[in-house]
């Protein structure tokens, strides 16, 4: 169907739907419906706290309480019914990557933890891969995403969107005329034989409240559908594997009077996965060898530290409330693989490799808020700052050691270890954005310019280790600014519906690992040099859509389109030089192309009838298209058309849903010999049980029929013909359990 057919249709069946359902709710049509998902209140899209129909943007809210229906362990738990948005995942050790919205992944989407970005991803090859996966959910008290462009309020990554997530605070667990909790949480998961527990403490007076949660995780490998447990690289079943994990959250506030707080935020986690990768046992293609044992160790860690002040009632000129936030953060990423094999040569070594990549980050974000009117038109401004400092450190190190002599060497061609593939790097960012949200007569329309202005430096660092890796490879400043505006637009008319739209700007500053990289090989002829006059990659981005939100049905349909230019191509093959060696550069290269149309719709089906009282519907789906119109091709990381649908039952003490999950086949790849993902349909069954005070049980079964399926964003570009294309299948049928305990 048509994306024009399908807006039609559902516009004539959501009326006839708002016609029989709203006379008999006896509801007096001027007054406002009741709460429904497009009444929940999201701060991300504008920095204020708004309606999800008071705001231009789409966006989607998951509270704390569906994360626990969904029994929600990692990132792809928590957006397994958004589509739209996907969180990939690779075969071996790694384990999940990063989080795709409309077809945009990696370091080109903005991810924040209480409005602090989380850590950047950086790969340079099969041993070396630190993803973003630093986010412990169990400390959530919500998380909300922002589709399309959002560098007008939040700068640099924001090209596809905005993903915040907002921990708990002491107040979110401390009931009225209750100055202390006491929690825990117990589960397990089968699919990756996971045992987990929680616990939390919150108490509270008259000026201080504090709270401490802290949660531990382990199992093993996750599950798929490969049948050859074999060794070697013909395995499709997951390799063995040791998982841990373990997070912190602490907070402590002080409210030194009505209307003001300080709160200082302590939060850290930690995980580490021991792999035995029998999937790279046995002789080697490329080189030969012979590999006898190859086994993987990897640690995780990120701490955060931030205060925090909030004033609600400033009662100055310039604002009339106004919060900061200070931060400093910590991650590193610490990959070591240990490899006992037998050269082609017939000599017989081990050899450990480690990968480092470590960041430092300080920051300094202040948002003011004034309100006023001019005429008929009532403004409420928001500006602010948003400045940091981050240090990156990366380095690969390694020994080869001949088991026969006890001889070792640094040298494991193509490289001479240590080494760093781009030099220590720090990145100083300065903004200014300022927002003005214009509601004209009695609010019906709202018009929502915004703009920010960002500074980028940044300045390496040529210490020992890249100089003698690169001698003679200069390396380069950079400092770049660029301006980001956005125009938005809300309309509500006839009772519960509203237009929506407008157009956002996105940027990426030029990366460190793209401005500096710089190796130099010259037994393989290549070498590569720094590119200082890289510009930022940017997209524009346009969004209409049209909402409705009644008191049995809420529905909202949404249609993009994404233009993405100077997009950069890492490691570009330009020429070559004096010495005959080939030269790489990163260079401004890529156009890119997205649109597409999304539509999420509930339906409270006891509101139509006293007869279905507690049953409800809820669905979403989305479809999109992607060019690579450099390469005139399609884009491989645009989803297949992808539904979700979920019938749900809530009684008193106990409830119950069933979900599906349908998504195409992959009809639109880069390469025709490409595998093509084919459709599947996956349902999954919830449960919760209150049987006693502060006491629930949540139980889920997925993937009940135990389909084989390749779930999107799994599935590396593979060719059709492949003999292993089972090792990227999702797990079969699986069950989880979890066992809350409130006092």
């Amino acid at each position: 169907m048509r994306p024009s057919c399908l807006f039609l249709a559902f516009c004539a069946v959501l009326s006839a739907t708002a016609a029989a359902v709203e006379p008999g709710s006896g509801a007096d049509p001027g007054t406002a419906p009741v709460a429904t998902d497009f009444h929940r209140v999201v701060v991300t899209a504008t920095r204020t706290a708004r309606a999800i129909v008071d705001v231009p943007n789409t966006v989607d809210v998951i509270e704390r309480e569906r994360m626990d229906e969904l029994l929600v362990r990692d990132l792809k738990d928590l957006f397994r019914y958004e589509p739209g948005v996907t969180v990939t995942g690779s075969y071996g050790r790694f384990g999940i990557g990063d989080i795709r919205i409309r077809g945009l992944g990696g370091n080109r989407v903005r991810i924040l933890t209480d409005g602090v970005p989380v850590p950047d991803a950086f790969d340079i090859g099969s041993f070396s891969n630190a993803n973003r996966n630093f986010v412990g959910l169990d400390t959530l008290k919500r998380v909300e995403v922002v589709r399309g462009p959002g560098s007008s309020l939040y700068g640099s990554d924001a090209l596809g969107g905005v993903v915040s997530f907002v921990t708990r605070d002491p107040a979110d667990y401390l009931r009225p005329g209750r100055d202390a909790h006491f929690g825990f949480k117990l589960g397990v998961e089968s699919d990756w034989d996971g045992l987990f527990a929680g616990a939390t403490a919150a108490l509270g007076g008259e000026r201080w409240s504090g709270l401490l949660a802290v949660g531990h995780r382990q199992g093993q490998e996750a599950e798929n559908m490969g049948d050859n447990d074999g060794i070697g690289a013909a395995r499709t079943a997951p390799n063995p594997q040791r998982r841990d994990g373990r997070s912190v959250l602490g907070k402590l506030v002080f409210e030194p009077a009505a209307g003001q707080r300080f709160r200082l935020t302590v939060e850290g986690n930690e995980d580490s996965a021991d792999t035995d990768m029998l999937s790279m046992r046995g002789v080697q293609g490329l080189t030969g060898a012979d590999n006898l044992d190859v086994r993987a160790d990897d640690h995780q860690t990120r701490a955060r530290v931030a205060l925090a002040h909030e004033v609600d009632a400033l009662g100055a000129g310039f604002a009339d409330a106004l919060d900061w936030t200070f931060y400093r953060q910590d991650s590193e990423t610490t990959q070591d693989t240990f490899e006992e094999r037998r050269t082609a040569a017939g000599v017989h070594e081990r050899r450990d490799r480690s990968f480092n990549f470590d960041q430092r980050a300080y920051g300094l974000q202040a948002n003011l808020y004034k309100s006023f009117a001019t005429g008929g038109a009532r403004h409420a401004l928001t500006w602010g700052i948003d400045a940091s400092r981050t240090r990156t450190r990366q380095k690969r190190d390694g020994l080869v050691t001949n088991l026969a002599t006890g001889a070792t060497s640094n040298a494991m061609l193509p490289d001479v270890f240590p080494v760093r593939d781009f030099p220590v790097s720090t990145t100083t960012t300065y903004a200014l954005y300022a927002q003005d949200e214009i509601a004209f007569g009695d609010g019906g329309f709202r018009l929502v310019p915004g703009l920010r202005v960002d500074r980028y430096e940044l300045r390496p660092d040529l210490d020992d280790i890249f100089d003698e890796d690169n001698p003679g490879v200069a390396v380069s400043d950079l400092t770049r600014t660029q301006v980001s505006p956005k125009l938005g637009a809300v309309w509500k008319f006839d009772g519960g519906w509203s237009l929506f739209g407008g157009y956002a700007g996105g940027f990426r500053a030029p990366p460190y690992s793209d401005v500096n990289i710089g190796f130099t090989n010259v037994m393989f002829g290549y070498t590569a040099i720094a590119n200082p006059d890289l510009r930022p990659e940017t997209s524009d981005g346009l969004e209409a859509g049209v909402r409705y939100a009644g008191e049995a049905v809420y529905a909202g349909l949404t249609g993009y389109y994404n233009r993405y230019e100077d997009f950069i191509e890492s490691l570009r093959f330009v020429g070559f030089n004096g010495q005959g060696l080939m030269v790489f550069q990163s260079q401004n290269v890529s156009e890119a192309r997205i649109r597409g149309a999304e539509l999420k719709a509930g339906v409270d089906l006891g509101a139509l009838s006293p007869a279905w009282q507690g049953w409800s519907l809820r669905g979403a789906a989305a479809w999109s298209r992607g060019e690579d119109r450099t390469a005139g091709v399609p884009l491989d990381s645009v989803d297949p058309r992808t539904a979700t649908l979920g019938v749900a039952y809530d009684a008193a003490g106990w409830g119950a849903e069933l979900a599906g999950r349908f998504v195409a086949s992959k009809d639109r790849v880069s390469d025709p010999e490409l595998y093509r993902t084919p459709g599947h349909a996956v349902f999954d069954l919830y449960a919760h049980w209150d049987f006693g005070p502060g006491l629930r049980v949540n139980a889920g079964v997925r993937n009940l029929a135990d389909r084989r399926y390749w779930a999107a964003g799994d599935l590396p570009l593979a060719v059709a013909t492949s003999g292993v294309l089972d090792r990227y299948t999702s797990p079969g049928r699986s069950v989880a359990v979890s066992l809350s305990v409130e006092l």
